[in-house]
């Protein structure tokens, strides 16, 4: 194939402003139709058609790559009909509820020679991306300790009301977890032991919108935590090392440029404001440093590249399906308490 024919089913907020950017940008792609009956793709990107009946997608020959863009509790049924339908397959994180539903899914993926890819587009982030490479050149020595926060402060409860609703992947732990934890799990791999627990702290909710989780690697300890009540801003991560620490406020900015009409081939996109650098205090070679460290730019649009290379070049997939089973998994040891 000379390009890459996608489909979107959905058009919220992921298949808006996360994904349709970078599919209509990106050479390799041509997004030729979303699945949609409240929005008006075309208006946005003329060359889409809008259709408002799945078949048309999914009996469509010239479609190559169908993304899932919708809740959570509504990916593993699509998936199964896209697969079927004998398409490649994105699908929106998180990508089931289950480890079982999970691996259904890669099987059949498997035994009709098709591509499965999942949408962790935060291993991609500004903030990630200089995390690991402070890792990556030893500058903490052995890593002792690892914080990632995600944090934000919605006292009130959302207006969509599916996002309220207790049903399967819904909730923090699907939600904003599914982030963190695939960013540990890219990291450091899989957990010898985990710990961890959600819980409620918004009056009126309904779902869980708190948690905090262990990771036990060994000498190496992982903490994430995430609640919706939260005023003012812990860091998003901090790093203990024999040698150093690293502590970053701030979160990735790619999201609020794509809000904002910025385009991923825009000048300054994914660049951070200064003001959020990180603080690095380390101690190698004999040499003493304590100062800022330049965030490096967000990179989302590598996740596209990554599935471009894949069904055109033959490339491995950058997010391993292994780990998004050890992500699912993690999950629901945490739910089940």
């Amino acid at each position: 194939m000379e390009k890459i024919r996608v489909a979107l089913i959905g058009f919220g907020l992921s298949g808006r402003y996360l994904q349709a950017p970078f599919f209509t940008n990106h050479p390799d792609f041509l997004l030729k139709k979303v699945f949609t009956n409240n929005q008006e793709p075309e208006k946005i990107f003329p060359q889409v058609k809008k259709v408002t009946e799945l078949s048309e997608i999914l009996h469509d020959p010239d479609i190559d790559l169908v993304s899932i863009c919708t809740p959570g509790a509504t990916h593993f049924e699509l998936a199964l009909q896209v697969l079927r339908a004998g398409k490649h397959l994105l699908v929106e994180k998180p990508f089931t509820p289950t480890v079982k539903e999970a691996n259904t899914l890669i099987d059949l993926a498997k035994s009709l020679n098709k591509y499965l890819f999942v949408f962790q587009n935060r291993r991609f982030d500004s903030d990630f991306l200089t995390v690991r490479k402070i890792i990556e050149h030893g500058w903490l020595g052995d890593l002792l300790r690892f914080e990632a926060h995600y944090d934000r402060f919605k006292p009130v409860l959302n207006t969509k009301k599916w996002k309220e609703t207790p049903a399967p992947a819904n909730g923090i732990l699907y939600d904003l977890g599914a982030h963190i934890i695939d960013q540990s799990i890219a990291l450091f791999g899989k957990p010898l032991a985990v710990w961890g627990e959600s819980y409620t702290q918004r009056a009126g909710s309904a779902i869980e919108d708190a948690f905090d989780i262990r990771l036990d690697y060994g000498r190496l300890k992982v903490h994430l935590s995430s609640s919706l009540m939260v005023r003012e801003p812990l860091p998003r991560y901090v790093l203990h090392g024999t040698k150093g620490s690293f502590v970053k406020y701030g979160i990735d900015v790619q999201e609020d440029h794509l809000k904002a009409g910025l385009l991923p081939d825009m000048p300054g996109f994914g660049v951070e404001s200064a003001e959020f650098q990180g603080i690095l205090n380390t101690e190698t070679a004999g040499l003493s440093f304590r100062g800022k460290v330049e965030t490096l730019p967000g990179e989302w649009k590598n996740l596209f590249q990554n599935i471009a290379d894949v069904l055109l070049r033959g490339t491995d997939p950058v997010v391993a399906l292994e780990d998004i089973v050890t992500q699912i998994g993690i999950i629901e040891q945490v739910s089940a308490g």
